[in-house]
């Protein structure tokens, strides 16, 4: 999620949503010799449009996709943070048809992010507006406020989710979202939504969060920063037992929003203010850069997030700007796993 200020209106994070599928790809050998990456960019990867989801809202004046997560019959599920009330804010979106409908809305929820959980299979939405973690059934009946109020005295910000293989919640807390401000946070919440942790502070606007294959640390990105840092967790994923920046994003004017990972441990980077990701291996090498067509750049501001469908190379990634809210699709470099899926 992209925590924003002026043009990140409304909640302050990257959400923008589209699908149309038309089929997607990587460039062919020849094709991406002919429009490589810049230097040090690593190769280019073209991902094709699956899906045109939204439009700009005239009662926001924006419109931001972002949570792409594949639900059990395969139909990519995602978030628009700008919709305003009454309007879809989960959508469903067929990614062989392209053809979406909306399965939630409320009148409040700004929400930046969805995961579906391994211990309930419920489908969890942060909500920037209001601080709190929803969830919803995978029909987008029964919501169910899992988690509001305050952690440590603070109230919440939260902005993306990473599940355990027990279900418990690990929350970016996007907590002030200006500049010079470092008070962001990583937050555990136990799976009964009753018990939180801050596993790490200090920190400037984080955004993505997501583990590593084997679940023995958190990858999080620093919107403020354009770093990526990884917390190792002790054996009950309950303190961090070391803290490093491993990456620094070299952006330009884009920042870094969520993260995903592969089966490999690759690292997909969203990038906020262009409509690209950035994949570096797990030892930082910049492996590729991930653009939409050349056509369609213009109207398209920011990427915000990806879903790795898991067993498959198919990738399915957020993009928004003023044309509306977009799904595009390219081949990831490795299969997804549960991860992958969602953030």
């Amino acid at each position: 999620m992209t925590t924003y200020r002026a043009p990140r209106t409304l909640a302050g994070l990257a959400a923008a949503g589209l699908l149309a599928l038309t089929g997607c790809g990587t460039e062919s050998t020849d094709a991406a010799a002919r429009n490589p990456a810049p230097s040090g960019e690593g190769r280019s990867i073209r991902a094709t449009k699956v899906a045109h989801v939204t439009d700009v809202h005239e009662a926001t004046g924006m419109t931001l996709l972002e949570g792409p997560v594949l639900d059990g019959d395969g139909n990519l599920h995602v978030v628009d943070v700008t919709a305003p009330a009454g309007e879809p804010k989960v959508i469903s979106v067929d990614v062989t048809t392209g053809k979406h409908r909306g399965v939630y809305t409320d009148k409040t929820g700004a929400y930046t992010s969805a995961q579906v959980s391994p211990y309930d299979g419920r489908e969890y939405l942060t909500d920037f507006a209001t601080g709190s973690v929803v969830s919803i059934a995978p029909d987008g009946s029964d919501p169910r406020t899992f988690f509001s109020g305050k952690v440590d005295g603070s109230a919440m910000t939260p902005d993306d989710i990473a599940f355990d293989d027990d279900g418990n919640l690990y929350v970016s807390d996007a907590h002030g979202t200006e500049p010079d401000e470092t008070d962001g946070r990583i937050v555990r919440i136990d799976r009964d939504g009753k018990k939180t942790t801050v596993l790490a502070d200090g920190l400037a606007q984080p955004n993505g969060v997501m583990f590593d294959p084997g679940l023995r640390g958190l990858w999080i990105s620093e919107l403020a920063k354009d770093t990526i840092s990884y917390l190792l967790l002790d054996a009950d994923k309950t303190k961090v037992t070391s803290r490093h920046e491993a990456i620094h994003v070299d952006g330009g004017l884009a920042q870094t929003d969520s993260i995903a990972v592969d089966a490999d441990g690759n690292l997909y980077q969203a990038l906020h203010g262009r409509p690209a990701m950035a994949v570096f291996s797990k030892y930082g090498a910049r492996l590729a850069t991930v653009e939409v067509p050349a056509k369609d750049a213009e109207g398209l501001q920011s990427a915000t997030n990806v879903a790795i469908a898991p067993g498959r190379t198919a990738a399915y990634m957020t993009v928004s700007g003023s044309d509306g809210g977009y799904v595009y699709k390219f081949a990831a470099l490795a299969e997804g796993i549960r991860q992958s899926n969602g953030g």
